[in-house]
């Protein structure tokens, strides 16, 4: 009899370790016409409604390994009721991480609770020139360890062999599966993934030079109850999940609700790209950019940026940001730590984005995947309904809830460079 869909399970359960990622997954699996939602960390089990995808979006990139793990479980523990087919760990396609990060602890906490012998670990994310050849991440052309990255302030990416670098995070033996076996078919994948068992090994790194190689990854991991990457992977699984018959009498996506009033971008980001876009929202329409200095003084930065914005948003949308440039960002660490002006700038992004939706803004743009979990957090999102993936950087999601509110969460790498105003339009 054929493993036919079962409309009380879900067919995944995401555990993101931030918004735009946990978007990000979401939009995969509804651009496949799954309906697919996310939960932010006030979420419950009751929040996932009819969906049949459901991730957990939260905002561990750079938390405490502790604090991570327990964010994870908890995660865990509300898909837990729903009896997802896979548990799937998602991270940024950059692996931001350093040898005291927690994807290794996360995956580890994981794999344990729902007893997974073994699983792959693959960022790649050929559409915007990240892959993994011979467990060596790319951006572009240059290991990550000469790209921007390496610069990057919370988590510089300095060790391009992903295999040392998960390895340096768990106690388990760390293996890799190479483009060559992915590229000889399913017997050479499965025997690859055998020979790394007999040796102990309980987690590799997979290459993702392309599309075919995610393919293939994809069918081999189909079937395991727990499985970790970047968004690219995940969606393939679609087309193997109907071909198995799982997704019959599924729910299938419905379009999301129209949202209407005013918009705003808030951008915490300093990503290279999202300054970019700033500039070119900045040359017909207003930018209010906040520093550090500033967002320490909460209350009274949240109050000159109402008095600011409230004018101006008859006109059109505007923005509101701390994006700065890597020697801003410098100077800034350097006068109050790295940590503590991160929080800052989330705290106070935050606070403006709750004290904007108090005059009426029912749009957001929001760029950073930090910045993103903390405006949900300060606007008290418990969970979003997730429009289909058009592109990296652009999904349109509607907070669940008697009062809609219509965002793009986007990374700050991600996007092209006049999103803020399409998206805005779109929203």
């Amino acid at each position: 009899m054929a493993d036919t869909g079962d409309a009380t399970r879900l067919i995944l359960g995401g555990i993101a370790d931030d918004l735009t990622g946990a978007i990000e997954l979401a939009a995969m699996m509804a651009g496949a016409g799954i309906a697919a939602r996310v939960l932010t960390a006030r979420g419950g089990t009751g929040d996932i409604g009819a969906a049949a995808v459901a991730v957990v979006g939260l905002k561990i990139r750079v938390a405490p390994r502790r604090a991570a793990v327990a964010a994870a479980l908890a995660g865990l523990a509300v898909l837990a009721p729903r009896r997802p087919r896979m548990v799937f760990q998602k991270y940024c396609a950059t692996f931001d991480s350093t040898p005291r990060g927690n994807i290794g602890p996360v995956a580890d906490a994981l794999a344990e609770r729902l007893g997974a012998g073994f699983t792959a670990f693959c960022p790649a994310f050929p559409e915007v020139a990240r892959t993994v050849y011979q467990g060596h991440l790319f951006v572009g052309e240059d290991l990550v360890s000469r790209s921007p990255k390496r610069h990057d302030p919370l988590t510089p990416m300095r060790e391009p062999d992903l295999v040392r670098v998960l390895a340096a995070q768990t106690p388990r033996q760390v293996g890799l599966i190479r483009h060559a076996d992915l590229a000889g078919g399913a017997a050479a994948v499965a025997a690859r993934i055998a020979a790394l068992k007999a040796r102990g090994v309980a987690y590799a790194i997979a290459d993702g030079t392309d599309e075919a190689d995610l393919m293939a990854l994809a069918a081999a991991s189909v079937d395991w109850p727990f499985m970790t990457g970047g968004s690219s992977v995940a969606a393939h699984y679609p087309p193997l999940w109907r071909a198995r018959g799982w997704l019959d009498g599924l729910p299938a996506r419905t379009p999301l609700a129209a949202v209407d009033g005013p918009g705003v971008v808030i951008a915490g980001s300093c990503a290279e790209r999202t300054r970019e876009q700033l500039t070119v929202f900045g040359r017909d329409r207003p930018v209010l950019f906040l520093s550090v200095d500033d967002l320490l003084e909460a209350p009274a930065a949240v109050a000159r940026a109402v008095e600011w914005a409230r004018p101006r948003l008859a006109d059109g949308p505007v923005a509101v940001a701390s994006s700065a440039t890597p020697d801003a960002v410098a100077a800034a660490q350097a006068r109050f730590g790295a940590k503590p002006a991160a929080a800052a700038v989330e705290a106070g992004l935050g606070a403006v984005a709750a004290a904007l939706a108090g005059c009426g803004v029912r749009r957001f743009v929001v760029a950073g995947g930090e910045t993103s979990g903390a405006v949900l957090d300060a606007l008290g999102v418990r969970a979003l309904d997730v429009g289909a993936y058009e592109a990296p950087g652009l999904s349109r999601s509607v907070a669940t809830g008697p009062a809609p509110l219509a965002f793009h969460l986007k990374s700050g790498k991600l996007g092209p460079p006049d999103m803020f105003r399409t998206a805005l339009a779109d929203a």
